[in-house]
């Protein structure tokens, strides 16, 4: 494995040499970011019961990093701090506080690729910021500025020159949300500038709530005999310090069997239908001859639970929430390859640089995802037979190649689970004396990690809070009773 990426590296090169001898400065990159995608929620990655034929050929012809991560969230749209840290390569610690809108001393992706010559292109969900779109973008369609909403009514804005992007100038979209980004994105394809390469980021609102499907899309799909996660419970066993949060209260405590299978269905229809418009656009690369050109990375900006661990939302540190898929397709990369080494989907700003051909902005937190596969150094990040993960001040973790310990420091509580032989983190091992050792040997290298990133918070409170969690009211207050 670490061989066959190593050449993907240098095939990289020679393709770049062949774009500079047709008068482009580096290869086409065409980035889809998903919202809300679970990495297990690709048939062609294990589940056998969602409809994805056009991530499935892109899996079958590329290459797929299995565990890739959020590195957190300081807030509880986690998608605003995962998006930042995607698009400048930094910690999450060096975005907390620019998350909604990111600053001129944070080089992003596009504004990269932009001043390398590429034209650049954006379409859909820019969590960052008007001012920062406008320094990265020479190109863009159906530009939506915010978090959430319908996607049939979300209002957006056609590209500005100026910048400016004047509330009072937005318009409802054309059609539902992944068919009208997927619409700009294939306009511009067809009318790009053709003395440059290009950056074309495609950022969908789908599956994020509102889960509304088209009806057709919905109807592929059967309630009665969608499969429950094997995960599922009616209620978290405590109080994880997120409990109510508005992605919680989407479904009623207890969870039920019969509301998370519909639940489901709309999560998996949502996924589905952008499948269908993704396939679009990969269509359209090919029959306009930018295949051969064109690198195509997928993913999406975290994970979500939507009934796993008796939970519906993304505020957790379980795999189903933290994790979510990259795939990388484009020429010379290895069919058919899944690599399992632990990476950050802040990972992808410097791989992406690395396509161009270009250096990452000094001090840049992430790393070249081809260097981890090959002969060649990481560089100084010593630290990744591990990945820190947190969320606001009331959940840490530390993931390894097999173990995660996930901290709660409110209620001065661990959970340890072997990812190899419980994938699905429901046996908890904190209180077998069995692992002890490895409970200690995991928060020294937590506190390890705290000091890398500059991270303070503590990982215990005296006195410690109740860790229980009271669903009955809980469920009362979302329902007004």
């Amino acid at each position: 494995m670490r061989s066959r990426l190593f050449f993907v590296t240098v095939v990289c090169v020679l393709a770049c040499a062949g774009l500079h001898a047709r008068g482009q400065t580096g290869p086409n990159i065409v980035f889809i970011l998903a919202d809300d995608q679970r990495a297990d929620s690709i048939a062609a990655l294990g589940n056998e019961e969602i409809i994805t034929p056009s991530l499935d050929a892109l899996v079958a012809r590329g290459t797929t990093f299995t565990r890739a991560y959020c590195m957190g969230s300081n807030s509880g749209a986690v998608c605003a701090p995962s998006r930042a840290m995607m698009m400048t390569g930094q910690r999450l610690q060096a975005v907390k506080p620019h998350i909604w809108n990111l600053p001129a001393t944070m080089k992003t992706l596009p504004e990269m690729l932009r001043d390398a010559g590429y034209a650049t292109f954006g379409t859909g969900k820019w969590h960052s910021g008007k001012a920062s779109f406008a320094r990265g973008f020479t190109h863009g369609g159906s530009i939506f500025f915010g978090g959430m909403g319908s996607h049939t009514t979300l209002r957006v804005h056609e590209f500005d020159p100026s910048g400016v992007y004047a509330n009072d100038m937005r318009k409802p979209l054309h059609a539902f949300s992944s068919t009208a980004f997927v619409d700009e994105a294939i306009e511009f394809l067809e009318t790009r500038p053709s003395d440059k390469p290009f950056f074309a980021f495609v950022s969908m609102t789908a599956p994020h709530d509102p889960r509304t499907p088209p009806e057709a899309v919905r109807a592929l799909y059967d309630e009665t005999t969608v499969s429950l996660p094997k995960n599922f419970m009616p209620v978290h066993p405590f109080h994880n310090g997120e409990m109510t949060i508005r992605d919680e209260a989407l479904a009623p405590w207890p969870r039920t069997a019969d509301d998370t299978r519909k639940q489901l269905i709309d999560y998996y229809a949502m996924i589905t239908h952008m499948d269908e418009q993704i396939g679009r656009l990969i269509e359209s690369i090919e029959s306009l001859g930018l295949a051969d050109d064109t690198w195509i990375v997928f993913a999406s900006d975290h994970g979500l639970a939507v009934g796993s661990h008796g939970l519906m939302g993304k505020q957790n540190m379980y795999e189903h929430s933290v994790r979510a898929p990259i795939v990388i397709a484009g020429p010379g990369v290895p069919a058919g390859e899944q690599i399992d080494e632990l990476v950050y989907l802040l990972d992808l700003m410097p791989t992406m640089c690395a396509m161009a051909g270009l250096a990452p902005p000094e001090g840049t937190f992430g790393i070249d995802l081809s260097p981890l596969v090959s002969d060649k150094p990481v560089g100084q990040n010593l630290m990744r037979r591990s990945l820190l993960l947190e969320y606001t001040s009331v959940q840490r973790a530390l993931v390894e190649e097999r173990y995660k310990l996930i901290v709660y420091p409110r209620i001065n509580r661990l959970q340890l689970f072997d990812l190899h032989t419980d994938p699905d983190e429901i046996e908890d091992l904190a209180s077998d004396p069995a692992h002890h050792e490895t409970i200690e040997r995991m928060m020294a290298d937590l506190l390890a990690w705290q000091d890398l990133v500059g991270e303070t918070a503590p990982l215990r409170t005296d006195p410690p809070q109740s860790a229980r969690f009271d669903h009955v009211h809980a469920e009362r207050k979302r329902t007004g009773g």
